[in-house]
């Protein structure tokens, strides 16, 4: 009894801030390596529980979320059992807790669990060394977030691990040495030669024949590609590439020259580097993209999960090395980092090679090589920072595997979010530039809606490139879950790298948030959701093909509003209890199914979403109108709007109904008024608002105008003596006499 209660309390003291006790009964111990028949006791804080085979140690298992930060979509840890040998090599990796919705009703785990076994056979020594990058996961689309987040966490508490010197033949005691930094040495400058650049990796170079070229193909699976090799010898060069950092002062004054250098330093801006890029060959490392539009398409830079290419505003194009012995390459340029790609030049990083083949009159096979670019240690300045360590911390402790290691800081590792930021810069500029073009469109409403014809195809254009970029591309779809986990994030603590790690879905949150005190909830409804956008512009079509529409009575239409209100008040009730059940009933949301899976998925739910869009072409947005949480959740806070944009006569709704029976979504009353929590700003009501053909109030303005123009006229202006009107005579025009009334 006293043994077991020793174990149960010895138990908790070594679990005491982790769930790995709680994981650990449901796996196997061969789930991570072969043959191994037991676990050993949990060591160190936090712990990792060694996995034998007889007596002989295979490695050990740890949670993920012990050691790193695993903060997924729905706001809470994704828990992952990995496996590590004593060599620092990923074993093993078991999914064994989450709260992901669209995991849990969408994308099948299967497909998650095959990305991020990508990872299972990476040796992440050489990571926490510093000698290599992290290895990146194969993105699944619709749960872009969700696997990053969970690559993410298993490399960094796999680095995180070995640091702390209990695994990969490091030690504790050196993990805590005062950190030695890395510089590049602008002070240090000399002119070298070509054959000395080239021999200590100044200078890197790619080689490929046709041979290798045609044999990548054939082993690349495609078919097509295989049967169209490259013309010629197999020893012939496909291409001779020659890569190297000129913003390193020797090898720019080696490369371009005294003056070449001279001129490049006073181009480079704070932080941008130079890469010199020469090649020769069948193959242009150039691209015909760069005639085209500019951009050099088939080289890529990458470096900590980031990338880059180069537009021509990036490039100098090099007629010759300056080099002594440099060979003569058709192709030289001088490449400059754009302000929004970091490089660190002491950092590696490596240059992509895209080679494409024609497979047919359309299509086109593409196959990658890696050339990688590290900097030489003698363009470096190594500085050994001092580390002040406060009188109250613990006394350094030992690197045996069950000894209590603090873990080590980050060491200025980059947060996943900002990774994520940095390597999406054309889709976040062309978010913002489309927020921006709606909020002028917004502002300067008068001026389009008075053109009825330049209204209908912009709005249509616009509704466009929500539906199939925003939307289908980008997946940039809001959903009500968004509400439910920020809701939930308050409660239970606000983790605002979780929100960024989305950097579209925060972008399109916050330009919401700030057209609720605008004009509430019509910016998103009316012009910012894909699927609004997709049930408006199918019902466009089914009207130009004369499907009738049906007009709502006003009494049930008034009684239909209130059951979205309904649904989310539901939806946001049951995440008080569980947010994974809320998100499970959330799926009264077509979003996932129509956009984000573009209608790849179970039966059940693409006939759910094809009958609302079918009702659609029926009932104009019918399910913005009755059954949409997230508009019922936008137009609560949208009460508060500052200002009113949409402009009434006095005879709206009394007499006249044209803009209440012209609305597409019934939101104007009988009554003349616009229901704002239910109307999404289309902007009809405003062009009808200025149409002098259609609107009463207007066609009266225009009757009173034209009878004063006529009234003002010389002929009407002219004496008594002169005519007044014509009458006919026997089929001829009179002129009758203008009579004075005295």
């Amino acid at each position: 009894m006293i043994v077991a209660v020793g174990i149960i309390f010895w138990t908790r003291a070594v679990f005491a801030a982790s769930d790995l006790a709680t994981y650990l009964p449901k796996i196997h111990h061969g789930d991570f390596f072969t043959g191994a028949d037991r676990f050993g006791p949990a060591q160190g804080d936090p712990p990792i529980v060694p996995v034998y085979r007889g007596d002989q140690l295979q490695g050990f298992v740890y949670l993920n979320s012990d050691f790193a930060n695993s903060i997924g979509y729905s706001g809470k840890p994704i828990h992952i059992l990995v496996g590590i040998d004593t060599d620092g090599i990923v074993r093993g990796l078991r999914l064994v807790d989450h709260k992901e919705p669209i995991v849990l009703i969408g994308i099948p785990e299967p497909r998650i669990v095959a990305a991020i076994n990508s990872l299972i056979g990476k040796d992440m020594k050489p990571i926490a060394q510093g000698a290599e990058r992290p290895p990146q996961v194969d993105i699944v689309s619709g749960a872009t977030v969700t696997v990053l987040v969970m690559g993410d966490s298993i490399v960094r508490s796999a680095v995180r691990l070995i640091r702390t010197g209990r695994i990969g033949g490091g030690s504790a005691a050196a993990a805590a040495l005062p950190p030695v930094t890395k510089t590049l040495d602008l002070g240090k400058s000399e002119i070298r030669d070509w054959a000395s650049l080239v021999g200590d990796g100044s200078v890197r170079r790619l080689h490929l024949t046709i041979g290798e070229v045609n044999e990548a193909f054939a082993k690349s699976g495609n078919a097509a590609a295989a049967q169209n090799p490259e013309t010629g010898a197999a020893g012939d060069t496909f291409i001779d590439l020659y890569v190297a950092l000129a913003s390193a002062p020797t090898i720019g004054r080696s490369l371009l020259g005294d003056d070449g250098y001279e001129r490049l330093k006073e181009r480079l801006q704070p932080g941008q580097q130079a890469i010199m890029i020469a090649g020769e060959g069948l193959y242009s490392f150039k691209g015909s993209a760069y005639v085209r539009g500019g951009i050099f398409d088939r080289v890529e830079i990458l470096q900590e999960g980031s990338s880059t290419r180069f537009r021509d505003r990036n490039h100098i194009r090099l007629g010759a090395l300056a080099a002594d012995g440099a060979p003569d390459l058709h192709e030289i340029g001088l490449f400059v980092t754009p302000p929004e790609f970091t490089l660190d030049p002491v950092q590696p990083w490596e240059l992509q090679l895209l080679v494409q083949r024609n497979v047919g009159s359309r299509d086109k096979a593409f196959l990658t090589f890696d050339l990688d670019y590290n900097l030489p240690d003698r363009y470096l300045r190594s500085e050994q920072r001092a580390v002040t360590v406060p009188s109250s911390a613990p006394a350094a402790r030992t690197s045996a595997p069950g000894a209590q290691v603090s873990l080590p800081a980050d060491d200025g590792e980059e947060p996943l979010w900002m990774r994520i930021w940095r390597s999406q810069p054309a889709s976040i500029a062309i978010t913002a530039m489309a927020l921006i073009v709606l909020t002028t469109i917004f502002f300067f409403q008068n001026v389009l809606v008075r053109r009825p014809t330049l209204y209908t195809w912009v709005r249509r254009g616009y509704l466009a490139f929500v539906l199939i970029w925003l939307g289908w591309y980008a997946n940039a779809q809001l959903s009500v879950v968004n509400v439910v986990t920020f809701t939930s994030a308050l409660v239970t603590g606000l983790h605002w790298e979780f929100f960024l790690a989305a950097p579209l879905i925060f972008i399109l949150w916050s330009a919401t948030a700030a057209a609720l005190l605008f004009w509430g909830r019509g910016p998103f409804c009316g012009w910012l959701c894909p699927f609004g956008a997709l049930q408006e512009l199918t019902n466009t079509v089914a009207k130009s093909l004369k499907v009738p529409q049906i007009t709502v009575p006003w009494g049930l239409h008034e009684r239909l509003w209130p059951i979205k209100y309904i649904i989310f008040l539901a939806v946001f009730g049951l995440s008080l209890y569980s947010v994974a059940l809320a998100e499970t009933f959330a799926e009264v949301e077509p979003f996932k199914t129509a956009i984000i899976l573009k209608f790849a998925r179970g039966w059940p739910f693409v006939a759910y979403a094809g009958a609302l869009l079918f009702i659609g072409l029926f009932i104009e947005r019918f399910f913005c109108r009755y059954l949409c949480p997230l508009g019922a959740a936008l137009a609560i806070p949208g009460r508060i709007r500052t200002f009113e944009w949409l402009r009434r006569w006095k005879e709206c709704g009394s007499p006249c109904q044209r803009c209440a029976k012209d609305c597409p979504v019934q939101s104007i009353h009988p009554e003349g008024h616009i229901n704002v929590n239910e109307c999404i700003y289309c902007m009809h009501c405003q062009e009808l608002y200025y149409d002098d053909q259609r609107c009463p109030h207007m066609i009266q303005v225009r009757l009173k105008r034209e009878k004063f123009q006529a009234m003002s006229s010389p002929s009407m202006r002219a004496g008594g003596s002169g005519p007044k009107t014509v009458i006919t005579h026997a089929g001829k025009p009179v002129l009758a006499p203008r009579t004075h009334k005295l």
